[in-house]
């Protein structure tokens, strides 16, 4: 892991600030997303990709989860989200996503990939990715 160096006014030296990634690769969900009336019927299978910047707490005083940010934690409030409506747009669903995961404030960045592996014949898939940095830290 690298450390990052900090342009901090504050006069923090590069051991302040810790960075980790945490990922979620290719979340599949069924999902009721898109703008055409086959979309609107029946839902859709989507994949979700995420991808956080974290700081890492200076020192971890216990192998404890409380201090780090949850993945499973991410992916059940993504699947809520996916379950509690239609949505038009993978661009909306993805950044929604963003902004879920930007709730926490030990959140650096967030990049959100949504795709719609089944919605154009010879394509992989077709989808959206949002980047974000967290307004606390930019």
């Amino acid at each position: 892991m690298k450390d990052v160096v900090s342009s901090d006014p504050a006069g923090r030296s590069e051991d302040d600030i810790r960075l980790y990634r945490i990922f979620i690769r290719d979340l599949t969900l069924n999902a009721r997303l898109g703008v055409y009336d086959r979309e609107k019927a029946a839902s859709q299978r989507i994949v979700v990709n995420i991808d956080l910047t974290v700081a890492l707490p200076s020192v971890l005083l216990e192998d404890d989860l409380r201090q780090v940010v949850c993945y499973e934690t991410i992916v059940n409030k993504v699947k809520a989200m996916v379950a509690r409506r239609h949505i038009h747009l993978a661009e909306t669903l993805a950044g929604q996503i963003v902004n879920l995961c930007l709730e926490d404030s030990r959140v650096f960045s967030a990049r959100v990939r949504v795709e719609k592996p089944d919605a154009i014949a010879k394509a992989r898939s077709v989808g959206v990715e949002i980047e974000r940095l967290s307004r606390n830290r930019a």
